[in-house]
């Protein structure tokens, strides 16, 4: 508890991605390292000599994990379709239909750049997330000056269309953008790749993944023998039969302990707002993004540590207008350190110059692998807030953040590193 340095640090100013700390921490302290996300696969009407004669379900309830290349299980849909047909099911006089009716229609953060709408990093939050809501899309370069080629996505959207504007440069880099709104299949590409590549990959977000996980099902459903007589869909709302709904199955994720890994290790948007999100679902009604604001500031509100003064607006970070102060960070830090959730918060950082994003952070210096935190950069800010591990058995809780710095991201860390080294010379 004693402070060992401090400057500014009631100051309320843009987090980026230690944001995430606030809603992983919350999701650990309320659920426990343990619980794992439901996804129910129901169905409406009755089955009779093999024939559903109504509507199968896939039910949303905010797992971030569902075929995704991170964590999730690469024969989702064939481990599905066994379940449908072990439940007696041939014929499906019907349709698949996605449920994301657990979070409200408001897919695109209000608040959020336009100019980061669209990409991977910034994707529809739906209460389905499929293939981490993201498609490939392949590229053609040809000389400088010219318009790249788009060959192909992955997976294959039907009827995708795409504004292209994207220049072939003397870069060695991905300087492409994806632009777009969710539901709607047209896609703004602008900026620039290297040139004369004959593939280069930029990858956008799934403007439905809802819908497409529905449509990959009824795939593979009818790979398995089993027919579906009706197009899938999705809804929005709760129709009037969920009530009535019965249970085939229900999936579950892995363990949230392993889910918040991979949000703070890769600074992961996607994971970090499903997390956000489902926090604001809590009471039974449709997620919302106020509800989710409204939650979090109550649930730690209860718990003594203070965020009136903060602005928070997503779980991830993405917005510029978020704003929260290093004082709010150290006593959410401190707060997880001495609860039974400790060990499971600590191996969800990033460790100095070993791991995450932290990988070249403080590598080969004296702090090499004593520190655990979360780094977070936006054009001008760069954060990091964590726990230092002194020789000595003590432990530091630290949070430094440098916003509107008119200098290279490279040199905002540079700068930041020889602070941290500083202080960890003079008090050891």
């Amino acid at each position: 508890g004693d402070t060992i340095h401090a400057y500014r640090h009631n100051a309320v100013i843009p987090p980026a991605s230690t944001m995430k700390l606030l809603t992983t921490a919350t999701a650990l302290d309320l659920w426990g390292s343990e619980h794992t996300f439901q996804t129910p696969i129901t169905y409406s009407g009755y089955i009779q000599d093999s024939t559903l004669y109504g509507n199968l379900y896939i039910e949303g309830q905010g797992d971030p994990t569902l075929q995704s290349r991170h964590l999730g299980d690469t024969l989702l849909l064939q481990h599905w379709a066994q379940r449908v047909h072990q439940a007696g099911i041939r014929h499906i006089q019907g349709s698949v239909i996605a449920d994301i009716s657990a979070f409200d229609s408001e897919v695109t953060h209000p608040d959020w750049l336009w100019q980061d709408i669209g990409n991977y990093y910034a994707p529809g939050i739906f209460a389905l997330s499929y293939r981490d809501n993201t498609m490939r899309i392949t590229l053609r370069s040809g000389e400088q000056g010219s318009t790249a080629e788009v060959l192909e996505t992955y997976p294959h959207i039907p009827d995708m269309q795409f504004d292209n504007h994207i220049r072939c440069t003397d870069i060695s880099y991905d300087g492409a953008y994806v632009n777009g709104i969710p539901f709607s299949n047209y896609r703004h590409l602008v900026g620039e790749i290297p040139s004369n590549r004959r593939t280069f990959t930029i990858m956008g977000d799934l403007p439905n993944p809802a819908l497409l996980l529905a449509q990959d099902l009824t795939t593979t459903l009818k790979q398995h023998a089993i027919t579906v007589s009706q197009a899938a869909s999705y809804t929005q709302t709760k129709t009037n039969d969920f009530a009535q709904r019965s249970t085939i199955f229900v999936h579950h994720s892995l363990p949230l302990a392993q889910i918040i890994q991979h949000t703070n290790q890769q600074s992961d948007n996607l994971y970090a707002e499903m997390l956000f999100r489902t926090l604001g679902a809590q009471k039974g009604e449709a997620g919302t993004i106020n509800q989710s604001i409204q939650f979090i500031r109550q649930y730690w509100e209860d718990k003594g540590i203070d965020l009136q003064d903060a602005r928070l607006l997503d779980g991830c970070g993405l917005a510029p207008q978020d704003a929260i102060s290093p004082a709010m960070h150290v006593q959410l830090l401190r707060y997880i350190y001495g609860s039974e959730h400790k060990d499971a918060f600590l191996q969800s950082l990033p460790c100095s110059g070993t791991s995450g994003t932290l990988k070249s952070f403080l590598k080969d210096t004296a702090l090499h692998g004593k520190v655990y935190a979360k780094s977070g950069t936006i054009g001008g800010t760069r954060n990091y807030a964590g726990y230092i591990f002194l020789p000595d058995g003590r432990v530091w809780v630290f949070a430094v953040m440098i916003n509107s710095a008119n200098c290279k991201s490279s040199q905002i860390r540079q700068i930041i590193e020889e602070y941290l080294l500083h202080a960890y010379q003079a008090n050891t």
